[in-house]
């Protein structure tokens, strides 16, 4: 019968649907994670009869015909870039992004990565890098004898050295956009990479037009609201249930054929 492997398909997606919520919930408290949404679409349809079509006779059309479906299937993962809180950490190398744009990162073989996670330290020779190790590009450096560090909103870095009065200028932040955002590869570590769907990346100045402005001393939280994960959850646990009673009554059913040809 082809419910059954209809019904499969639905308990499959609502195990992958399963997968993303739990992958949400599990990331609450990632710094500027965003949430992802599973996304299905309908598979083939088996046509029994044409709708359009003559039925007998030229004026005899039949209306709507019929199909029927054959399950579903997972379309895509969207990952949703919403806005997330900013936290106040406190620690001047925090940084956050209130608005669009994202940190572009040197990693691996110096490959342009980018992230909205804005929580760097220096290294050994001073430059702002990521937990993980990698340099904030363009590159900062601050000095040893540095007293205090300042970023603006438009992402300029000052710093006052010890001994001189007037704060002397580090470098300039810049962030990059996406004509769309969703299509970032995305590789762990709160790093991205851009794709052909992403489109190439815009660099540009905080604040300008379409930027958002650095905020400092401040992280961007998860955008996971635990409310909705936890209804979405709950959907998709009902739905796994109503798929699997779905195969129960079917395999009810074949066995009442069995025993009446029996």
């Amino acid at each position: 019968m082809r419910a059954l492997a209809i019904a499969a398909t639905g308990m499959s997606a609502q195990q992958q649907n399963i997968e993303v919520i739990s992958n949400n919930i599990a990331n609450i408290n990632t710094t500027a994670f965003k949430r992802s949404r599973a996304e299905f679409t309908d598979l083939l349809y088996q046509t029994e009869r044409l709708q359009g079509v003559s039925n007998r006779g030229r004026d005899a059309i039949v209306p709507q015909g019929s199909q029927t479906g054959l399950g579903v299937r997972m379309a895509a993962i969207r990952s949703l870039q919403i806005q997330g809180a900013l936290a106040q950490t406190g620690n001047n190398f925090d940084l956050a992004v209130n608005g669009r744009g994202w940190f572009q990162i040197a990693g691996p073989d110096n490959e342009t990565q980018y992230t909205r996670s804005g929580s760097f330290s220096t290294n050994a020779n001073g430059q702002l890098v990521t937990v993980d190790g990698y340099l904030l590009t363009p590159t900062i450096t601050v000095p040893n004898n540095a007293v205090s560090v300042t970023v603006s909103q438009s992402g300029v870095v000052n710093a006052v050295i010890a001994g001189q009065t007037a704060p002397q200028q580090l470098g300039q932040l810049t962030i990059a956009n996406f004509a769309n955002e969703a299509g970032l590869e995305a590789l762990g570590g709160n790093l991205f990479r851009q794709t052909q769907a992403s489109g190439q990346p815009v660099v540009g100045v905080p604040g300008d037009p379409g930027y958002g402005v650095v905020a400092q001393g401040y992280l961007e939280s998860s955008n996971v609201d635990p409310v909705k994960e936890l209804v979405a959850m709950i959907s998709a646990q009902r739905a796994f249930e109503l798929n699997s009673k779905v195969i129960s009554a079917v395999d009810d059913m074949a066995g009442t054929v069995t025993k009446g040809i029996r």
